[in-house]
């Protein structure tokens, strides 16, 4: 009879233990640029999650906060490409050109296999 309970008790914690990679949620990795980083000129954005997104209804809006003598200017971007890497861990925007020296705030979201939308905010200075 032990041996039945001690087989039926592994049995449940295998399974827990399988089912728990399928229950998590994307985390972010790695950002490119940094969070408070100051950085050169660059034309995209990166974000990098522990599990593979689904690129529909995931992406990010970027928003310049401030420039050079004013500090407190806010102008949503527009003009830039949103697009998950072919290994579907990676979040990118592309711009067209390098963005312009200032401050930015990313607000991105994420969607993976489990369905829950998970969100974030970023910010950086390009100097």
């Amino acid at each position: 009879m032990l041996n039945i309970r001690n087989f039926v008790a592994g049995a449940l914690v295998a399974t827990a233990v399988i089912a728990t990679p399928a229950l998590a949620h994307p985390r972010l990795v790695t950002a490119a640029p940094d969070d408070k980083a100051v950085v050169a000129p660059t034309n995209r954005i990166a974000f990098t999650f522990s599990e593979q997104l689904v690129a529909a209804v995931s992406g990010m809006e970027v928003t310049m906060t401030g420039m050079p003598g004013m500090p407190n200017h806010t102008m949503k971007m527009s003009g830039y490409k949103t697009t998950v890497s072919e290994d579907g861990k990676t979040l990118m925007a592309t711009f067209g050109r390098p963005l312009m020296a200032g401050t930015y705030s990313v607000q991105w979201h994420v969607v993976s296999s489990d369905t829950h939308r998970i969100t974030g905010t970023t910010t950086f200075t390009v100097r």
